[in-house]
């Protein structure tokens, strides 16, 4: 008689998107700490690095990039500056060579407090679905879940930081989930990525603001240059 498998059963098969040195067998536990300039830095529950997302754009692109604990490059992150379309786009290293691409991301709904970010990989594996990967819940309140497929297989899921009884909310830390057998550096540049929409859209909408008041389409891009400052990678 064969026994029937838990639900909660880690899949046989890894989720492995951008290496199989970033999955461990055992679901994990991490801090991961964001700041205003766009950077990233995640450490396990012990605060030791495991990996960070250095913000480095260009004139026409707003560039992370994600590195290892000792700054090797990991996956390049990247998205059009001012093109409306919120899509990502994430390669391997430091490339961004298009026979380099492993995935990308389309914002269906990144507003306000609700978060809904299809992602494809670059080989699409899950014919049956629209997208192979999908990131839903509220960012601002740090609820945030990634799925496979559909919402019926979770990978990965965040919540709010334990505070003190003096605190009411960690605005820039949180704790991330990811299951066991699931590619870890993947799900960290899902959440750079969710991150920095979220970032970049609060930007644009002070820009628009500053050229409603009649600052002028001329001294659009130079707003952002300030405000990005271009860290080169």
């Amino acid at each position: 008689m064969t026994m029937a498998q838990p639900v909660d059963e880690p899949a046989v098969t890894p989720v492995c998107v951008i290496g199989p040195e970033f999955i461990i067998p055992n679901p994990l536990e991490v801090i991961v700490e964001t700041n205003s300039k766009g950077s990233l830095l995640v450490t396990d529950i012990n605060h030791k690095v495991m990996l960070k997302a250095k913000e480095c754009n260009t004139i026409f692109h707003h560039q992370l990039l994600l590195l290892h604990a000792d700054d090797r490059p990991i996956a390049m992150v990247r998205d059009k500056l001012m093109s409306g379309h919120k899509q990502w786009k994430v390669y391997l290293g430091d490339s961004i060579a298009k026979s380099d691409m492993i995935f990308s991301t389309q914002a269906a709904h990144v507003v306000g407090s609700r978060t809904n970010v299809h992602v494809f990989l670059a080989n699409k594996k899950r014919k049956k679905d629209p997208w192979d990967f999908l990131i839903k819940g509220s960012w601002s309140k740090r609820n945030c879940t990634i799925y496979m497929g559909d919402v019926s297989n979770i990978i990965a899921q965040m919540r709010t930081m334990e505070v003190s009884v003096n605190e009411r909310f960690v605005k820039d830390r949180f704790m991330l989930e990811v299951f066991a057998n699931v590619d870890y550096a993947f799900v960290v540049a899902l959440i750079a990525i969710v991150d920095a929409t979220k970032s970049t859209t609060m930007r644009d909408r002070v820009i628009e603001v500053g050229n409603k008041n009649g600052s002028g389409g001329r001294r659009r891009l130079q707003d952002v240059s300030s405000i990005n400052d271009f860290i080169q990678c």
